[in-house]
C-alpha cells in the first residue's frame, strides 16, 4: 500500500507512472480524502484539549464552591463532539484504506512501455530448442499415451483443469519438488518452510492478492470462520512476518517453500484448456526474499538467477525476458518472466516470474526494519517461482521425448526419480 503524501507529490510524478501500466490515479478524490482526514484529526485534536480544559475548569469550580452546571454540558458536548469525531475519522480513514489498496505499485523507469507480451525486452536466451526427426508430441499424448497422466477421471473427479497423475508420472513430480528444493536449500541459502493451504483475508491483503483479485481465489470457510486457499506460497511466506520489525543485521532472508497452489483462472476460459499449463490445483517451489529497500535491484537478479538454475541443470532450453510496465503484475514493479521451449507449441511459455515488489507489500504487511544502533529502514520483498512442478514436467516431457515415444530423464534428475528412461509403456529402465 502505498504513501497518500508520496501518491500526491508532483516531484515523484507518481499519476504519470501509474498511467504507464493503464492505472489511472484519482489524485482529486485522493486529495479530498486526505485533505479530509487531516482536518478531521485537527479538530479532533482541538476538541480533546477544550475538553481536557473543560474537566479543569469543572475540578476548579466545584472547589470553589460554584454552580458547574453548565460547565458540565459544556464538557458534555465536548465529548461527545469527540465521539463524532472520532467516527468520522474511522470512516474517511476506511475509506482512504479501501482506495491506497486498489492503487497498483509504481513500475520502475527502466520497464519498457507497454501493454502486452509483445512489448516485453528480451534479455538473453539459454541453450537450443532440440530438433526432432519426427513430429514431437505433446504431453497430453506422451502422458496418456504412457499411463502416467489422467486427465478424464481428473474431471469426473473434479471437473476440468484438474490432472490425476500415477506410477512414472507421481514419481516425477515428487523428483522435481525434492530437486528444487535441495538446489535452494543447499546451494543458495534458502531455508525451507512447511506451511498453511489456507490463509484469513488480511494474509492475502498483506501480499496484494486481496481485495483486487478476489474472483481469482478459492474461498471457503465454516461457521464465521472465512479462509482462503493460497495461490502461492509467497502468500504465507511473506506474511510470516507482517506486522514484526526485522532486525537489519538477519538481512537478508531467504525463504522457500513446496505447497499446493490453487488459482480460479478467472478470465482465463478457452486459454490453454489442454493439458497442464492452466490447472485450478498444481504444485510449486517458491522464492522470497527480505531485503533492505535499497538493495532490492540486486536481489531481484539473485532471485532471479537462483529461478534460472534448475533449468540450467535439467538442460532446458529458456529465454528471460522484462515484462512492459503494462504487462506487469499488481503488486511488482519489476517482474523478469521465465519462458521454457514447448516443442509441441514451437515456442516459448511462462515457466516462472522474478518479482521485485520493493515496499509494496511489506507497507500493507506492516512488516518494518530496524539496526542495532536504531536506524529504520524500509524492507522490500522479492519472490520467483523455482519452480512450478506441471510446468516443469511439460517442458521436460516434450524436450526429452523419443521417436518411440519413450521420454529420457536428465542425468541431473536421475538421482532422484531412480529411472532413466520412461517407457513408451509406462514402465521405467
Amino acid at each position: 500500500m502505498h504513501d497518500a503524501r508520496l501518491l500526491l507529490d508532483p516531484d515523484a510524478n507518481a499519476a504519470a507512472k501509474l498511467r504507464r501500466r493503464g492505472y489511472v490515479l484519482d489524485t482529486d478524490h485522493l486529495g479530498k480524502l486526505v485533505s479530509r482526514r487531516s482536518s478531521v484529526i485537527s479538530e479532533g485534536d482541538q476538541a480533546r484539549a477544550e475538553s481536557k480544559k473543560a474537566a479543569a475548569e469543572v475540578g476548579a469550580a466545584a472547589k470553589r464552591g460554584e454552580d458547574v452546571t453548565e460547565l458540565r454540558e459544556r464538557a458534555r458536548e465536548l465529548k461527545n463532539r469527540i465521539g463524532r469525531l472520532e467516527e468520522e475519522q474511522r470512516e474517511v480513514e476506511a475509506e482512504l484504506t479501501e482506495f491506497l489498496l486498489g492503487v497498483p505499485n509504481i513500475p520502475l523507469d527502466e520497464i519498457p512501455d507497454g501493454a502486452t507480451e509483445e512489448f516485453a525486452e528480451e534479455v538473453r536466451r539459454v541453450g537450443e530448442p532440440p530438433e526432432f526427426g519426427f513430429e514431437p508430441q505433446d504431453h497430453v499424448d506422451l502422458g496418456e499415451r504412457a499411463g502416467f497422466l489422467d486427465l478424464t477421471r481428473a474431471t469426473k473427479l473434479s471437473g476440468p483443469r484438474f490432472a490425476v497423475f500415477k506410477n512414472a508420472g507421481s514419481r516425477l513430480q515428487r523428483a522435481l519438488a525434492q530437486f528444487f528444493l535441495d538446489i535452494h536449500t543447499g546451494e543458495h541459502g534458502y531455508t525451507e518452510f512447511s506451511l498453511p493451504s489456507l490463509v484469513t483475508r488480511p494474509t492475502m491483503t498483506g501480499t496484494g492478492q486481496l481485495p483486487k483479485f478476489e474472483e481469482d481465489l478459492f474461498r471457503t470457510g465454516v461457521a464465521d470462520r472465512e479462509l482462503f486457499l493460497i495461490p502461492t506460497a509467497e502468500v504465507p511466506l511473506v506474511n510470516l512476518h507482517a506486522g514484526e520489525i526485522l532486525p537489519l543485521e538477519d538481512l537478508p532472508l531467504r525463504y522457500t517453500a513446496h505447497t499446493p497452489c490453487f488459482r480460479s483462472e478467472a478470465g482465463s476460459y478457452g486459454k490453454d484448456t489442454r493439458g497442464l499449463i492452466r490447472q485450478h490445483e498444481f504444485s510449486k517451489v517458491e522464492l522470497v526474499q527480505f531485503v533492505e529497500e535499497e538493495r532490492s535491484r540486486e536481489a531481484l537478479e539473485e532471485i532471479l538467477a537462483h529461478a534460472e538454475t534448475p533449468l540450467r541443470r535439467l538442460g532446458l532450453p529458456y529465454r528471460v525476458i522484462k515484462l512492459a510496465a503494462g504487462d506487469t503484475g499488481f503488486t511488482a514493479q519489476i517482474t523478469f518472466d521465465i519462458e521454457v521451449w514447448l516443442p509441441s507449441q514451437g515456442t516459448y511459455r511462462e515457466i516462472s516470474s522474478a518479482s521485485d515488489t520493493g515496499a509494496f507489500q511489506a507497507r500493507r504487511a506492516n512488516i518494518r526494519g530496524k539496526g542495532k544502533d536504531g536506524k529504520r529502514a524500509q524492507i522490500a520483498t522479492l519472490n520467483a517461482s523455482g519452480l512450478p512442478i506441471g510446468r516443469t514436467l511439460v517442458a521436460l516431457l516434450e524436450n526429452n521425448q523419443q521417436a518411440d515415444g519413450s521420454i529420457r530423464i536428465p542425468e541431473a534428475l536421475v538421482p532422484y526419480t531412480r529411472f532413466e528412461v520412461i517407457n513408451p509403456d509406462g514402465s521405467t529402465s
